[in-house]
């Protein structure tokens, strides 16, 4: 799998830019990448070392579908968000990535 492929997008929240204050760094990342693959790929794009790296997979999600009722006359339609995974990097310390940097 290509280094540019593994990170697909940055997540920028509230929470994340908590983290980003202690260091740590959070990406959506493909769902077939290990530990070992996100931490080569956020050293060789960004030029930063890469101390731990936490993956978590968040779980598929229903919700209902509110336009399926006003644009048919079917009542509420129940539509499934994909699941993803995404990962924390911790980087060493006195380093920072900044693209997160605003």
């Amino acid at each position: 799998m290509d280094l540019y492929e593994v990170i697909k997008r940055p997540i920028i929240t509230e929470k994340t830019t908590m983290l980003k204050e202690m260091g740590q760094y959070v990406f959506e990342v493909d769902p077939r990448a290990n530990r070992q693959q996100v931490k080569r790929a956020v050293e060789a794009i960004f030029n930063v070392r890469v101390v731990d790296v936490r993956i978590i997979n968040v779980p598929a999600k229903r919700r209902r579908d509110w336009r399926a009722r006003i644009l048919s006359s079917k009542p509420k339609q129940v539509v499934r968000r994909p699941g993803w995974k995404k990962a924390i990097v911790r980087l060493a310390p006195g380093q920072r990535i900044d693209l997160f940097e605003v």
